[in-house]
């Protein structure tokens, strides 16, 4: 489906190089904003994006653990 809307030339302008900053197309973004707004609370997808965002980290830390004096910003 089409759809024609009334945007700033300087918004889009903006919009486009955010999106692109992003690895997506202004459209894809747009769409992209729209499936969110809709989305239901659905506990199963978001058990699934949660292991799909997990996957896609690798586990990256090599075991390195946080220190409880880090976390609250102590020396």
């Amino acid at each position: 489906m089409n759809l024609t809307l009334s945007i700033d030339e300087r918004l889009v302008k903006e919009a486009r190089r955010a999106a692109r900053a992003m690895g997506k197309s202004l459209n894809q973004v747009v769409r992209d904003y729209l499936e969110q707004l809709t989305a239901r609370n659905d506990p199963q997808r978001d058990i699934e994006e949660i292991r799909r965002l997990s996957d896609e980290g690798q586990g990256r830390s090599r075991g390195w653990r946080f220190h409880r004096s880090e976390l609250h910003g102590r020396p």
